[in-house]
């Protein structure tokens, strides 16, 4: 049986966690609000960017850009977006576990965030690159992340390049999500948040309905050749955005859930100490009830 003063010990230590997971909850609290209002704020624009980009492509019948063209599939690049920190519940897992579904014979990787990073180490599959980004995503970020996939792409070393993030669906969820990000056909990314927004899709078929064949000034090369490149730009810059207020929420639910665990153990814990010196108090009392009575 534990003495009171082990158990004193003990109070003294989960308090001392339970304040830095309060703290921490606090710190990502404050965190996940700007990250969430960023994450919601660009995908407006991702929306309108995917269906300009698709209407423009398909009013343009003549034009063909390498990296729209299709191959067989013999060589896939995964960039896994990913935490740079822990301490936010299984947020890593449940992504790592989608990660390793690819087969890693055929696959190589791009890492952005150091644990997706350890993750492929450890696991020893091909890491190809390693990239950092921060609490703020940047567009320079993101867009270097995927001029190296393009770069993959282009020079045929892959057939196929992927993006598996975790998306933003709120506070309480997040959800691995495996996009296609090149070559440039078909959906794509992002498809969950256009597919919400089916008034404004209908909005914009209307307001393009009967305009024929695009024109483009100085010509359709010059001006999709800049279009592409940047719509991959800032569907990765989205990914990154989705990721990171995906990251401060869980950790936000992970700290508040370990601040909860260790209050209630503290509550147990302070049970237990008064019922040990509440038995100790009643033992004392009748040591002395017997002495006296043995003396008297």
């Amino acid at each position: 049986m534990p003495s009171t003063r082990d158990i004193r010990r003990r109070i003294r230590s989960v308090t001392s966690t339970a304040q830095i997971t309060k703290a921490m909850q606090m710190v990502a609290s404050s965190k996940m609000r700007k990250a969430q209002q960023s994450a919601l704020a660009g995908r407006a624009y991702a929306r309108l960017l995917h269906r300009l980009q698709r209407e423009v492509l398909s009013h343009t019948t003549d034009y063909t850009d390498p990296l729209m063209e299709v191959r067989p599939v013999a060589r896939r690049a995964v960039i896994v977006v990913g935490t740079d920190k822990g301490l936010c519940g299984a947020l890593n897992s449940n992504l790592f576990r989608e990660a390793a579904r690819f087969d890693g014979r055929t696959t190589v990787f791009l890492a952005a965030g150091r644990k997706a990073a350890q993750f492929l180490a450890r696991t020893r599959r091909e890491l190809v690159a390693e990239f950092t980004y921060r609490d703020t995503p940047q567009f320079a970020e993101a867009r270097v992340i995927a001029q190296a996939a393009r770069d993959l792409f282009l020079s045929g070393e892959v057939d196929e390049v992927v993006v598996l993030f975790t998306a933003f669906v709120n506070t309480l969820t997040q959800r691995p999500t495996t996009a296609l990000f090149l070559p440039l056909s078909g959906e794509r990314l992002l498809q969950a948040q256009a597919q919400a927004d089916q008034t404004a899709e209908a909005q914009f078929q209307d307001s393009l309905a009967g305009l024929g064949e695009f024109q483009f000034e100085p010509d359709a090369p010059h001006v999709l050749g800049a279009l592409l490149p940047h719509c991959l730009n800032y569907y990765l810059h989205q990914v990154l955005l989705e990721a990171k207020a995906s990251e401060q929420s869980a950790r936000m639910v992970a700290m508040k859930n370990a601040t909860d665990n260790a209050q209630q153990l503290i509550k147990h814990l302070t049970l237990e100490y008064n019922k040990i010196r509440q038995s100790g108090i009643t033992t004392e009392l009748l040591e002395i009830s017997s002495a006296a009575m043995a003396l008297g």
